[in-house]
């Protein structure tokens, strides 16, 4: 719906909406007294949650066919910058507030008014159409969807997004617990992983992302991303338990007791398994070739969208895309968790990997009928 918006109205109305409401939600979750509060904060910032589809229409508007994967590769970029700096700057947040939870999202509240007052007084419209109302006036969400899913251009690029983006919140959503079993992970080592993790992933997007597409092409590129998320995946599931050496059971259990971890949790703790650093270097090299693969993915499904409506859709497409890959983000985490709880630990890894194939598969297959 903010996709069509976007294109009716321009792209910063639509923007500064998001931005206020992912403001709002934020602070609302640093000061929630109760868990609904919690559900009603999530629940505004959903609502509004139009940043990065708003960001990637006014990209294309700006750019031709040749360019716009460039420049839909530099949002991922920068996405990753914020992958980097996000945890780091969460983690010291912790540090600083005595592991206060609630400090790292007033800290991202800040940010969030930051975004708004720059792209109040900064950022100049894009849209070619704002304010022409050549764009449709429905606003009926679930039309929108069906109907991208019928198409038979867009609507197999629609289900893969949902797919990748379900593999991928498949892995953010137990990497915490799998490295608390694994590693001895405490919330500042996760940070820290993930500030390592992300520096490493914007070098090699930065580097070979924007050169891959025009040199070899989408469908290639796509090709590469699978096999890439499957090997990544797969590897990381083969972690040994190997605690680090600054790792401390007694300061973990405090840490987690206060946090009012479950017992569930408490036995995920590695324990005398013996401390070094060779499973850490394992899982930071087997790991790195999995969400390198989601990187190229997301902007290579983005151009090919882009590329298959005209300019004056641009934005309902994405938007449209985004509406899937957040079906993607609220199926990935339930599928994680029950893996990971009935499974064991290496599940949620072992079974992205296996995802990552049938993709690859039902790609070719497609591409193949197409041919």
């Amino acid at each position: 719906m903010l996709g069509r918006v976007s294109d009716r109205v321009g792209r910063k109305p639509v923007l500064l909406a998001a931005q206020a409401g992912t403001f709002v939600s934020l602070v609302l979750v640093g000061s929630a007294w109760a868990l609904p509060v919690l559900f009603v904060a999530r629940t505004l910032d959903g609502i509004t949650g139009a940043n990065l589809s708003t960001v990637q229409s006014a990209i294309s508007d700006m750019t031709d066919e040749d360019g716009r994967a460039r420049g839909l590769d530099w949002v991922g970029a920068a996405s990753g910058l914020g992958f980097i700096f996000g945890p780091l700057v969460s983690g010291l947040a912790l540090r600083w507030a005595g592991n206060n939870y609630a400090a790292p999202a007033f800290v991202a509240a800040a940010f969030a008014l930051t975004g708004g007052l720059l792209t109040l007084f900064l950022f100049r419209e894009t849209a070619p159409a704002a304010g022409s109302g050549r764009a449709h006036a429905r606003v009926l969400v679930t039309e929108s969807l069906w109907a991208g899913l019928r198409s038979s251009r867009l609507g197999p690029l629609f289900l893969l997004v949902f797919a990748v983006q379900l593999i991928f919140s498949v892995f953010t959503s137990t990497f915490a617990l799998f490295t608390l079993e694994r590693l001895g992970f405490n919330s500042v080592d996760n940070a820290i992983f993930f500030g390592i993790f992300g520096l490493l992933l914007v070098a090699m997007q930065g580097f070979f992302v924007g050169r891959w597409i025009p040199r070899f092409g989408e469908h290639r590129v796509l090709t590469a991303s699978f096999l890439l998320s499957a090997c990544g995946f797969g590897l990381a599931a083969l972690t040994p338990r190997q605690a680090v050496p600054w790792y401390s059971e007694s300061a973990m259990v405090a840490e987690l007791t206060q946090q009012g971890a479950s017992l569930s949790q408490l036995e995920l703790l590695p324990g005398e398994v013996g401390a070094g650093v060779g499973a850490f270097v394992f899982m930071l090299i087997a790991l790195l070739p999995g969400p390198l693969g989601f990187t190229l993915q997301m902007p290579t499904l983005q151009t090919l969208i882009t590329r298959r409506v005209p300019s004056t859709e641009m934005g309902q497409a994405l938007g449209i895309s985004a509406s899937f890959a957040g079906a993607g983000m609220v199926v990935g985490p339930i599928l994680g968790g029950l893996l990971f709880d009935h499974l064991g630990p290496s599940a949620p890894f072992t079974v992205s990997a296996a995802l990552s194939m049938v993709l690859l598969g039902a790609f070719w297959a497609r591409e193949s009928r197409a041919s």
